[in-house]
């Protein structure tokens, strides 16, 4: 008989109907069970009865062709209060209009390159042929205008949505854009919140097919905030080699799992560096990133060494990927991309 992991593995193949998020990833199994042969699931949703009987038929679908299984019985359960017309699984959230996939690139801690991977993999994701977004949630502490290399202000459309500043191929949003220079931001929670659901849902964001979104670390208002306006596709977490951020890292990991957000992959930062006679330096250790992720079983999306390049890119307002896309440091990038561009084929 297969065991629970392999059952919610087969149920991750079910997405919920109007979205790209699989049932698992929204929390909606609450119990399984199996005997001799047949294999029972309770869900718990409240969606439509029509959306609870297409996750019904397809989740009855793919429990059948699990070895072992000979039958297959999927109980949906409609919460209390649900309301008669078709629901996403979290009433407050509402799919960005235009936008395909939505991914918060998060670390524990800071210092550990995260938003330096923000800038590069979203150009690397233009490289590669899509339609791309950066989202700088980071409030107090801004740095995507300074990596991009862009500091005018946002315009206004007809409709009366603020229209994204790019470059690069990137369409890009950020506090910074709308503060003067070293101008601080001393707000409360609730404020952050209310900024970052304008800037999902009140941007013009177009056709994309990749929006990123860069949160600042730890597990506070703005990664809870973004967690409860949209439905996130998942989550990369970025980490460096040594245990100090890997302890961390466990808690960002911990944080959406607890609010039904899937990790696409974890990348481990910083991993070494070579010298120009070259020996090769693991100056923060290495290999941790990818043992942490073999512990979790989560997928391990690439390792970044450490380049000048990539520090004097982010400086320049010149991401690595764009100077010098054939080039180690690029490419570092670019495989990365294309790892997590395969979670979603």
């Amino acid at each position: 008989m297969p065991t629970e992991d392999d059952i919610k593995n087969a149920l991750k193949a079910v997405k919920y109907p109007g979205f790209s998020r699989d049932i698992v990833s929204f929390g909606l199994i609450k119990e399984i069970s199996t005997s001799n042969g047949a294999v029972t699931v309770s869900m718990e949703l409240t969606g439509s009865p029509e959306v609870g009987q297409q996750i019904k038929a397809e989740s009855e679908r793919a429990l059948k062709n699990l070895p072992g299984v000979t039958a297959a019985f999927v109980q949906v359960k409609q919460k209390a209060g649900a309301p008669a017309g078709g629901q996403s699984p979290w009433a407050g959230q509402n799919k960005v209009p235009g936008i395909r996939h939505v991914i918060a690139i998060a670390s524990g801690k800071g210092g550990v390159g995260k938003s330096t991977c923000s800038v590069n993999l979203a150009c690397a994701l233009t490289f590669l042929g899509h339609r791309v977004g950066l989202l700088d949630c980071d409030i107090y502490g801004p740095s995507i205008p300074l990596m991009m290399g862009v500091h005018e202000r946002p315009t206004i459309s007809e409709a009366e949505k603020l229209v994204p500043p790019s470059n690069y191929g990137v369409k890009l949003m950020s506090m910074g854009f709308l503060l003067e220079d070293d101008q601080p931001v001393i707000w409360r929670g609730p404020m952050i919140q209310k900024t970052i659901q304008q800037f999902v849902m009140a941007v013009d964001w177009g056709e994309l097919d990749f929006l990123l979104v860069d949160l600042p670390p730890g597990t506070g208002d703005a990664q809870l905030s973004l967690c409860q306006i949209v439905p996130l596709d998942g989550g990369v977490i970025i980490t460096t080699p040594q245990e100090a951020s890997l302890g961390v890292v466990r808690k960002g990991i911990a944080m959406f799992e607890k609010v039904n957000v899937p990790i696409l992959g974890l990348v481990e930062n910083m991993s070494y560096f070579t010298t120009p006679n070259g020996e090769r330096v693991e100056i923060f250790g290495h290999g941790g990133g990818r043992n942490e992720a073999a512990r979790k079983d989560i997928p391990f999306l690439g390792e970044v060494p450490i380049f000048t390049e990539i520090r004097e890119g982010g400086d320049a307002g010149h991401p690595v990927v764009v100077s010098g896309p054939s080039k180690p440091a690029g490419q570092a990038f670019i495989h990365i991309a294309e790892a997590l561009k395969q979670r979603f084929s």
